[in-house]
């Protein structure tokens, strides 16, 4: 008997519908075609444990032939062990076949039943969706990110049998529904920071209100201890929120990587990223064997910033150039390629010397002649010329920190934000 069941493969931000077929005939042999890697390949004693231990039968006696259509996509992952799972039921007559047609499934299996969380579910609603099916099953920890998607039915479940049980009819499952509009209005303007905090620095807050209205990149260069760090954190939060295309386009990428949580559904604050500088070009811009998203394209819509900007390899600094400029990364492999959006504003900090104190107002600089210089040269050019702000950081004087004065709210310099934006728009 053969049966067709759904999944989908994610490439990039992006996902395809696979069609997962099974059939089993008299024999004693399996097999897996179309594509798959090892950790698809595995998942016949993951499956095969899982069907066991939660009290349904293994088929014995059979020939089961899993094909992974189409079959020139290469399979990843092990989130294919739910619907191989399904189809073997179906195909050996322990499942009734005639609803699998209507939904997507997609989740990894443990060997007592339980079904684990994945990566992409978002991407996969948005396809399931666009190719008309009724609804998608995902592990329950996956529900809320894909009930974003409106016009379609989102179950989140925590075991094979709740799928079964639910196939056949004789389990009611609870569907997932997220009102995206409130939960988006709630919490689209609230940070845990505020730059208020930043005692001081006034000129640095009216150069970082220019930078946001106008989306340039900006360079801090500064003693420690002046307050770089503190003030670039507190960056977002003077930026105009979100829309909800910019948002659904930030949590995909965030999906596919496996950054959200159980209890996130849809992001609604603008990201900030700080990699460390001994972070790898590859981890930086994406890419691997089973190519995901980089800092750059985590930072989509927000903010990335890399402190100690002279302590990054030079290879590290090179790959941002051209993102910079396209707004967009493209990994190319042998067989195909994907392209991640990298739309973000670039903050980056630096010491003006090894020793940090270069020009210092109090202490003077131990850097030998030269060695200034060369610390600066650490930094290209053509990097240096994509950077269109570069403010000079001094450290606040002591009567300053102490004093009473609250500063500026972010809210009351994201609203100027807000407008000025505006104004450019109508222009």
């Amino acid at each position: 008997m053969i049966v067709k069941n759904y999944g989908c493969a994610v490439f990039g931000i992006n996902a395809t519908i696979i069609t997962v077929e099974t059939n089993v005939n008299p024999g004693t042999a399996f097999f897996m075609v179309g594509l798959p890697d090892s950790a698809v390949k595995e998942s016949h004693q993951r499956v095969g444990a899982a069907i066991k231990n939660s009290g349904l039968h293994m088929p014995r006696g059979r020939e089961i032939t899993v094909n992974l259509a189409p079959a020139d996509i290469r399979k990843e992952g092990s989130a294919y062990d739910l619907p191989i799972a399904i189809g073997m039921l179906a195909g050996s007559g322990q499942l009734n076949p005639e609803r699998l047609a209507q939904y997507v499934m997609m989740g990894e299996l443990s060997l007592d039943g339980e079904v684990r969380p994945i990566k992409g579910a978002l991407p996969i609603a948005l396809e399931a969706k666009k190719n008309g099916f009724k609804g998608v099953i995902v592990p329950s920890a996956n529900a809320r990110e894909a009930a974003i998607v409106r016009g379609l039915e989102t179950y989140g479940v925590d075991t094979l049998l709740q799928v079964t049980g639910f196939l056949e009819g004789v389990e009611q499952l609870q569907r997932t529904e997220v009102d995206i509009e409130k939960e988006f209005a709630e919490s689209s303007r609230s940070y845990p920071v505020d730059i208020a905090e930043v005692k001081g620095q006034e000129n640095i807050k009216r150069a970082f209100e220019i930078a946001a209205a106008g989306g340039h990149n900006v360079i801090l260069i500064g003693p420690p201890g002046s307050g770089k760090t503190m003030l670039a954190k507190r960056l977002p939060t003077i930026l105009p929120p979100l829309t909800i295309d910019e948002a659904l386009e930030t949590t995909k990428i965030h999906s596919v990587a496996g950054k959200l949580r159980k209890d996130d559904s849809l992001l609604s604050v603008r990201p900030y990223r700080n990699p460390h500088h001994t972070i790898s070009d590859v981890a930086l811009v994406g890419g691997g064997s089973f190519p995901q998203p980089g800092e750059i394209s985590l930072a989509h819509n927000g903010v990335l910033f890399l402190d100690e900007l002279p302590e990054f390899k030079r290879t590290v600094l090179e790959v941002l150039r051209q993102p910079l400029e396209d707004r967009v990364v493209t990994i190319s492999r042998a067989r195909f390629s994907v392209e991640f959006p990298a739309s973000f504003m670039l903050v980056a900090a630096m010491n003006p010397c090894p020793c940090g104190y270069y020009n210092h107002p109090e202490k003077d600089c131990v850097c030998a002649p030269g060695v200034v210089q060369k610390y600066l040269n650490k930094i290209s050019g053509p990097l240096l010329d994509r950077i269109d702000i570069h403010i000079e950081v001094t450290p606040v004087p002591f009567k300053e920190l102490s004093a009473d004065r609250q500063g500026e709210r972010s809210v009351d310099m994201r609203e100027r934000v807000i407008a000025a934006r505006k104004v450019q728009q109508d222009r």
